[in-house]
């Protein structure tokens, strides 16, 4: 985990401190600058860190941005239990680009010999918020309950918190399993199309879509689609074929998606989906991948009862 992940999501600094107390807020959309602006005004009655006081500051992401390039942080205020801030964090983006975007805001206590201690979190929608109101609001702190992280070694797919973040668009997948040439069965994935991604800092992404076949996560099971440049919206119309499986095979196994932006020099994961029963074992052992969610269960089932057929299903991604 990134030092940024590890900040926004690492255990050892949750629940130390049992949550309390309140922020007071305001948020503006500046289209002259193309800037959302967050003035954090001050909190109220924090919970005691240590010995009866709080170090207390306060940082940001503009979710579902996690990296550091959507931290912000305000100075420490020492000693204060109501601490005034009067800082302005603020981000650069399009106003449409709020769609989509929720704003987690979370209060600190600030150790400067271990570990920083979590006070409570506010975490605002964008998309439904009302871009009139510019006048400062008080918001009660919450305990953050999404931060349990299982880190599975063996799948591919990254370690985040484990409930869903906003949905960063839908992949529409059609499937099909049916008999190849003996003695081996054939599973037919053709990922056609993403949609409504959200955008990143550049506006725009630059996608493709990587898949394994559960709980095989070797390079030969890993299948990718080419690269679609500067499109939120993204063609692939890619074909995948695995072989080698029975239906009892398919009962076992997972097939998972994830959509990533290519960069230069690295490529940052988006989201993704997981097909399967969702038992949350495989082969009579215990896998955090058999976690697919209701739909995903469904999309998998039909195309468990329909070999040789076409099952499409437009799913929408998660970060989980």
């Amino acid at each position: 985990l990134s030092g940024s992940l590890r900040s926004l999501y690492s255990e050892a600094e949750l629940g130390a401190v049992a949550v309390r107390g309140c922020v007071q807020l305001s948020l503006r959309y500046e289209p002259a600058q193309k800037e959302l602006q967050v003035h954090v005004l001050r909190c109220r009655e924090l919970a005691e860190a240590k010995k009866q006081r709080s170090d207390p500051y306060i940082k940001t992401y503009l979710l579902p941005d996690k990296s550091n390039r959507s931290k912000r942080k305000t100075a420490v205020r020492k000693r204060s239990l109501d601490p005034i801030f009067n800082e302005t964090l603020k981000y650069k983006l399009e106003k449409r680009d709020l769609q989509g975007r929720t704003l987690n805001l979370s209060v600190w206590h600030h150790d400067s010999l271990g570990r920083n201690l979590f006070l409570g979190e506010v975490e605002i929608a964008l998309g439904a918020w009302d871009w009139a109101n510019t006048s400062p609001e008080w918001f009660s702190l919450q305990p953050r309950v999404s931060a349990q992280v299982k880190w599975v070694p063996q799948a591919p797919f990254s370690p985040q918190p484990a409930a869903l973040a906003p949905a960063q668009g839908r992949l529409l997948t059609p499937l099909a399993a049916g008999r190849g040439m003996p003695p081996t069965g054939e599973l037919h994935i053709w990922v056609k199309d993403a949609q409504s991604l959200i955008p990143l800092q550049s506006g725009t992404v630059d996608a493709f879509v990587q898949c394994y076949v559960l709980p095989d996560d070797s390079k030969g099971s890993r299948q990718k689609t080419r690269v679609v440049r500067r499109s939120l919206n993204p063609l692939f119309n890619h074909t995948m074929v695995y072989d080698g499986f029975q239906a009892k095979d398919l009962a076992e196994a997972c097939a998972e998606f994830t959509l990533w932006h290519h960069e230069a020099f690295s490529k940052r994961q988006l989201g993704g989906i997981r097909l399967s029963l969702g038992t949350g074992s495989s082969y009579g052992l215990p896998v955090g991948w058999m976690d697919s969610t209701a739909e995903e269960r469904r999309v998998w089932g039909r195309l468990l009862q329909q070999p040789g057929h076409w099952v499409e299903a437009l799913l929408p991604l998660r970060t989980n």
